[in-house]
């Protein structure tokens, strides 16, 4: 089949754009051809000429943006009506762009990554329902995360906006189908929604070489400002609120090894105006850590590269390859990529108990990790860190362990069987009719 994927930014860190390029890499392997649009790339994930650009759905494009901050952030009563009509123009232009690209690549089903799901981007929502209502193509909605699992970010003190959100997302048609990440999203969509959904963990490729030392990154601690024989402790995260990043900062505050250090990798892009990076910048300042946690947004990337000035740019693999072990205690996820990457780079991974997901569909597997509650960091708990770390033979049990039980519940070959009931050739296959098209372009 003609798979399209649509989806606001690929190729970077995030968890959408992560998972989103496993689950293409799976379908190519299953035999299907994927086209991709999206309103950004940070490099090619398919053949170029199977991606399209559509800057309007870029989650940084002036539309989104001013959207958001007019239904969101800065309301104002004035703005409403144009809010609307900005909301029905924007909409209607992206959906007869999607129409288009589906039309040029003979799509046969399309894959909403997240679209369709949380509002952070309205008129693109909007634009594949209307694509939806409009013709009779089949979707397949990977769901991450909703709007009222992010508290009141996605309340507005209109009511047509309220209603507009409750109405788009997540997206409901026969022709939908509804992939989820989580239990708790699974019983959500059928308690509040009546919809049925798949649950897809999200998966690593426990067949590929992962996290090994290697020419390029052997000195890589060196480069980001590390000493021979420090204890790296590496954040693999981007830097958002949720993240818990100051537990991990209290963490290095109270094992009192001056030689164990804190990597934080990711970027504050995602940060809105910088207010949690800043706190985290004076609390590292506060506690007298500026010696012993590390930033390094610029030199841990993705994937590896040179930079601008011909410095070495790593991968998360290789941050991974010269952990001793991670933090991970997230206050609220929607699943924990960065637990799973710590599994399969067999590396130990401490993390919080991370509402609703992690004990529910991750840690009732049985993998061996030190888990705090409500992120407090009990004597006990530090205690049992600092075994881990100091004891390289625990370690490599605790480490090939995860491992094993990694590859049973979150491979590529559990994502394969999933994708498998979910793109069926005789449940999706679609055919546009000649007097439709004319009918969605004369509507849009």
């Amino acid at each position: 089949m003609n798979i399209g994927v649509i989806i606001g930014r690929i190729g970077d860190v995030d968890g959408v754009a992560l998972e989103t390029e496993k689950w293409i890499e799976v379908l190519k392997k299953m035999g299907h051809k994927v086209f991709i649009l999206s309103g950004q790339y940070t490099r090619n994930i398919v053949e170029p000429e199977n991606e399209t650009f559509g800057q309007m759905l870029s989650f940084f494009s002036p539309e989104c943006e001013w959207e958001q901050k007019r239904a969101f952030f800065f309301p104002r009563l004035e703005d409403l009506d144009e809010l609307l009509e900005q909301l029905e123009y924007a909409s209607n232009k992206i959906a007869v762009h999607i129409f288009k690209w589906i039309i040029s690549n003979r799509i046969d089903v399309i894959l909403s990554e997240n679209a369709s799901a949380l509002p952070a981007h309205l008129s693109m929502g909007m634009g594949i329902k209307k694509i939806v209502k409009n013709t009779n193509i089949k979707v397949v909605c990977h769901d991450h995360d909703f709007f009222w699992e992010r508290g009141d970010r996605y309340e507005s003190p209109f009511k047509e906006i309220n209603d507009l959100v409750h109405g788009t997302f997540p997206l409901i048609s026969p022709n939908v189908k509804h992939a989820v990440i989580n239990t708790y999203s699974k019983n959500i969509l059928k308690e509040k929604f009546g919809l049925e959904s798949l649950l897809v963990p999200n998966v690593m490729d426990f067949n590929k070489r992962y996290a090994e030392i290697d020419g390029y990154n052997r000195c890589m601690l060196d480069d980001i400002g590390l000493k021979k024989d420090d204890i790296p402790i590496f954040q693999a995260t981007r830097i958002v609120r949720r993240k818990g990043i100051e537990t991990a900062i209290e963490l290095i505050e109270r094992i009192k090894d001056k030689k164990v250090k804190l990597v934080i990798t990711g970027s504050y892009a995602d940060d809105e105006r910088f207010g949690y990076y800043k706190e985290l910048v004076q609390l590292i300042k506060d506690k007298g850590l500026n010696d012993r946690v590390f930033f390094s947004r610029n030199r841990i990337l993705s994937k590896r590269e040179k930079s601008s000035i011909g410095k070495k740019i790593y991968s998360l693999s290789d941050a991974y390859a010269s952990a001793r072990a991670c933090t991970y205690f997230s206050r609220y996820e929607g699943f924990g990529n960065a637990f799973i990457e710590a599994v399969l780079a067999k590396c130990p991974v401490f993390v919080n108990n991370y509402k609703p997901v992690f004990w529910t569909d991750i840690g009732s597997k049985g993998f061996k990790t030190v888990m705090i509650e409500d992120n407090i960091l009990t004597d006990e708990a530090i205690s049992e860190i600092c075994e881990i770390i100091y004891n390289d033979k625990l370690r490599k049990e605790i480490t090939e362990y995860n491992f094993e039980l990694g590859k049973k519940y979150f491979s590529f070959e559990v994502l394969e069987e999933k994708l498998t009931e979910l793109f069926v050739d005789e449940t999706i296959k679609i055919v546009i009719p000649k007097m439709q098209r004319h009918k969605v372009d004369e509507e849009l």
